[in-house]
């Protein structure tokens, strides 16, 4: 049978989940961030240059964490019923799917999940998710632990999310803050009174709707306030920002106390 998709069960317990978002597609840092004790990790291929190759590696490290096991979500480039039929085959069992702005583009999402008759998802009888074919109980199972989040990024998406969020199959709604900003013209301002304003409303309309919640959200203090509203995932760290800040506070640092000038090579001797 399919395997238990712990996070999938958690948001439906509502039992808050803590993730980091990674943005840097190698299977190495994938492996390395799955162990730091995130509930869920999210697999980026939106903004990466990665493709299902490189996820197909990276949900492989993931997984392979026994310690201190995190939940892999893997959010495809587009809400594409290909693309999400290929991220299924390889072993993802958590979509976030980018950019749903209507109900019907929701429900064309959960049918790309399910197999005839209740969608569209294509028949793959020895695909990674099926251990090859040998799991004979997959296609009927797999439904049922297949987690569908669809992402509310617009202004004009909003003013849908009801019926974004009462769609049968969909299991969360992730208010994108930076595309949310963006929309209502003040992009990259995700504080912004207005934005700030908008998530929260959004968050307490999704709870209402039996759905759970989700952001990113990389103030800390903002993100515990969100977890306090009953956002139920989220990401509180992005890789690829706590790589560069760290490296950057580091050059920092020894610039400011200055370098000792560098050794003066000795004088060649002087010939004539």
């Amino acid at each position: 049978m399919p395997s238990r998709n712990a996070f999938k069960h958690a948001l439906a317990a509502k039992v808050p989940q803590i993730g980091i978002w990674s943005t840097l597609p190698d299977p190495y840092i994938s492996e390395l961030l799955a162990g730091a004790g995130f509930d869920w990790i999210l697999l980026d291929a939106e903004h990466t240059p990665g493709d299902p190759t490189t996820m197909l590696r990276q949900l492989q490290a993931v997984q392979a964490e026994r310690d201190r096991p995190t939940n892999a979500v893997v959010r495809p480039p587009w809400n594409d019923p290909v693309l999400i039929k290929q991220y299924l085959d390889i072993g993802a069992q958590t979509l976030l799917l980018p950019f749903v702005q209507t109900r019907e583009e929701a429900e064309a999402a959960v049918a790309a999940t399910r197999y005839p008759p209740h969608g569209i998802r294509g028949m793959g009888g020895t695909v990674r998710a099926s251990k090859f074919g040998r799991d004979a109980r997959y296609v009927a199972e797999a439904a049922s632990e297949i987690c569908v989040l669809v992402q509310v990024e617009t202004a004009e998406a909003l003013e849908q999310l009801e019926d974004i969020a009462n769609v049968d199959g969909v299991d969360g709604v992730f208010i994108g803050p930076g595309d949310l900003s963006a929309s209502m013209g003040v992009a990259g301002q995700v504080n912004h009174p207005t934005v700030r304003a908008a998530v929260d409303k959004a968050i307490a309309r999704i709870l209402a709707c039996g759905k759970a919640p989700g952001i990113l959200m990389n103030d800390e203090p903002r993100a515990q306030e969100l977890l306090e509203l009953g956002a139920l995932f989220v990401a509180v760290a992005n890789d690829q920002v706590l790589l560069r800040k760290s490296a950057d506070d580091v050059a920092a640092r020894f610039k400011a106390r200055g370098l000792p000038p560098a050794p003066r090579p000795p004088a060649a001797p002087a010939t004539y």
